[in-house]
C-alpha cells in the first residue's frame, strides 16, 4: 500500500511560448491538509488541471494509491478518487441539491427510471456528512453561496473522492462559512480523505493545513510540515526574495473633495448613505459580507438603479444612469468579478486594455493597431503582467495577471475617481503588494482611491479613513488618528455596534 493518495512525480507541461510545468513534483498523504501556494503564473492552475485529466502531461509520471495512471479526461481522474471544488462554482442554480450532486450520473431503478428516493438519501447523507441537515429537493439557486459551495464538496464525497483539491476555496465567503468550511475539512481529514488547499490567504494555511507546498515559476520550491514555517518564510518561498512591507501604504495629503454621496436609496438595499471622498487619499470601504459595500458603488457608477439621493463630482451635482455617464465623469469601478464583468476573456490582452476609452484609438472607421501595440507593451512591462505576449487571450491569464489587466484598463482612462472592489481577492502577495503600489501612484497623483475589501489587515494597511457599513447602511467613519482605526473598532460597526465615531442614520 503506498504511503501517498496521489504522487506527481517529475512532471512537465508546455504550451506554446510557455513552460507552465517544469519537473514539478507533489505527493500527498491519505488524512493530511496539503496547502499548495505560489504567485499567480506559478503553475497552479495547471498542476490542478493535471490532476483532474483537463490536461495530459508532456513528461513524468502520475501514481493513485501507489499505481501508475494517465488521466486522459476528468472522467479517469474521478475513477482514481480524485475531485475539484473550483473557486468558480459549477452549480446549476435551477436544479436541486440531488440533481447537482449527481450531475453527469444517476441512480437508476430496474425500470429504467431515475432513483430519486435513493439519490435524495445519498445526497442528504452527503450533506449531511458535511454538517448540514438540509432538504436535498432545495432548489440551489436558493443557497447562499457558502451553502452552494458546500453542495460541490458534497458532490466530491459522494463520488467517495479520495483526493479533494478545493481552490481558493474561501475566496467569496464570509467569517461564518468559512468557520463551517473549516469544519467540514476537518471532518473529511477524520474519515481519511486527503485534501489539497489552494489559497493565498496565508493565515488560513496556518490554521487548517498539515503541510504545504510552494511553487513558483511552475517548480517545485519546497514542501514542509506548516509548524515548520511562518508568514516571512513562506512569502521569501513565493517570490524569491523578502518582502519587509507587505502594506507599503505612502503618506499623502487630502486634497479636495472629488465625490460626494448624499443621501442614497435603493428599497430593501441602500438606506440613506451619505460620505465624501477627497482627491490624495485611499478611502477604505468595510463591512461583513452583505452589508451593502458593492451594491452601493455599483449604484454610484451607473451599473444599478436608485431610487433617490445625489451624487456630486468636484462639488457638481451629476446624473449618473449607466456606467458610460460615469466613466465620462471620470470614475472607474475594478468589479470584484473580473471575468464576467470586467474583462472580455475571449479577447486579447491588448484589446482588454483599450476597453475603457477605445475611441482615443480609432483613426476614422478603423483601430490604430500600432498604437494600441505601442500602449499594450507599456502597460505589459509597467504592471508586469506575465503572458507570451499581448495577443494573448485573456481568459489565458493567471488571476492575478487578469486583475492587472483590468486595472491597465482602467490606468488608461482619464479617470480621477478609482472605485477598487476587492482588488486582491485570489491573487497572490507578489501581485497584491504591485496593486498597492498602482494605488499609491494614484493618490500621489492626486487621485481619488475607493477601496472595497474583506481583509481587514488590507484596509488597516492601505486606508487612510475607512467607512463601516452594514444592512445597507453607513455605520461608522473612522479616521486614521482615532483610536478606533483597529480590526475591533471596524467589526464593532460592523456588527451594528455603537462607537464615538458613529455615523448616526
Amino acid at each position: 500500500m503506498s504511503e501517498y493518495v496521489v504522487e506527481l512525480r517529475n512532471i512537465t507541461k508546455r504550451f506554446p511560448g510557455v513552460i507552465a510545468l517544469k519537473n514539478m513534483s507533489l505527493a500527498i498523504k491519505p488524512g493530511e491538509i496539503h496547502g499548495l501556494v505560489g504567485e499567480n503564473g506559478a503553475g497552479k492552475s495547471t498542476l490542478i488541471k493535471v490532476l483532474t485529466g483537463v490536461h495530459l502531461a508532456d513528461e513524468g509520471e502520475i501514481l493513485a494509491g501507489g499505481q501508475k495512471v494517465v488521466f486522459h479526461n476528468p472522467v479517469d481522474a474521478r475513477s482514481a478518487g480524485i475531485a475539484c471544488v473550483y473557486q468558480e462554482l459549477n452549480i446549476v442554480k435551477l436544479l436541486s441539491i440531488t440533481d447537482n450532486i449527481f450531475m453527469g450520473r444517476s441512480v437508476k431503478k430496474r425500470s429504467g427510471l431515475l432513483d430519486y428516493e435513493a439519490m435524495h438519501k445519498q445526497a442528504h447523507d452527503a450533506m449531511l456528512s458535511l454538517g448540514h441537515d438540509i432538504d436535498p429537493a432545495q432548489e440551489c439557486g436558493k443557497l447562499g453561496m457558502g451553502l452552494q459551495q458546500m453542495v460541490e464538496i458534497g458532490k466530491a464525497v459522494s463520488l467517495d473522492a479520495r483526493l479533494i483539491i478545493m481552490d481558493e476555496p474561501t475566496s467569496s465567503l464570509g467569517e461564518k462559512e468559512v468557520e463551517q468550511l473549516f469544519k467540514s475539512i476537518r471532518a473529511l481529514k477524520e474519515k481519511g480523505v486527503a485534501v489539497l488547499f489552494v489559497s493565498h490567504k496565508l493565515e488560513e494555511l496556518f490554521e487548517i493545513c498539515d503541510r504545504v507546498t510552494v511553487m513558483r515559476d511552475g517548480e517545485h520550491i519546497i514542501t514542509r510540515d506548516i509548524g515548520e514555517l511562518d508568514n516571512d518564510k513562506l512569502i521569501e518561498a513565493m517570490v524569491g526574495r523578502t518582502l519587509d512591507n507587505l502594506y507599503p501604504k505612502e503618506c499623502t495629503s487630502r486634497g479636495d473633495v472629488y465625490l460626494e454621496v448624499r443621501n442614497l436609496n435603493s428599497a430593501g438595499l441602500l438606506h440613506d448613505i451619505s460620505f465624501s471622498a477627497y482627491g490624495g487619499e485611499i478611502l477604505g470601504v468595510a463591512g461583513l459580507v452583505g452589508s451593502g459595500r458593492t451594491e452601493t458603488f455599483r449604484a454610484i457608477f451607473g451599473a444599478d438603479p436608485y431610487d433617490s439621493g445625489e451624487v456630486l463630482v468636484k462639488g457638481k451635482k451629476v446624473v449618473i444612469k449607466s456606467p458610460t455617464d460615469a466613466i465620462r465623469h471620470k470614475i472607474a469601478f475594478l468589479t470584484e468579478d473580473r471575468k464576467n464583468q470586467g474583462l472580455i476573456l475571449s479577447q486579447s490582452v491588448k484589446t482588454n486594455l483599450i476597453l475603457s476609452n477605445i475611441g482615443e484609438f480609432c483613426s476614422g472607421p478603423f483601430l490604430n493597431d500600432k498604437k494600441i501595440e505601442e500602449l499594450g507593451e507599456k502597460n505589459v512591462k509597467a504592471l508586469r503582467i506575465k503572458t507570451p505576449s499581448i495577443d494573448e487571450i485573456a481568459g489565458q491569464l493567471s488571476g492575478g495577471n487578469q486583475q492587472k489587466v483590468v486595472i491597465g484598463k482602467w490606468m488608461n482612462s482619464d479617470a480621477e475617481v478609482f472605485i477598487f472592489d476587492e482588488p486582491t481577492r485570489g491573487i497572490d502577495v507578489g501581485a497584491k503588494i504591485e496593486v498597492y503600489h498602482v494605488m499609491n501612484n494614484l493618490v500621489k497623483e492626486g487621485k481619488c482611491v475607493i477601496m472595497i475589501s474583506s481583509e481587514l489587515p488590507e484596509i488597516l494597511g492601505m486606508s487612510d479613513r475607512v467607512l463601516v457599513m452594514r444592512s445597507g447602511r453607513m455605520m461608522a467613519e473612522i479616521e486614521k488618528n482615532s483610536g478606533y482605526f483597529n480590526q475591533e473598532g471596524i467589526m464593532k460597526a460592523a456588527w451594528g455596534g455603537t462607537i464615538p465615531c458613529l455615523v448616526e442614520k
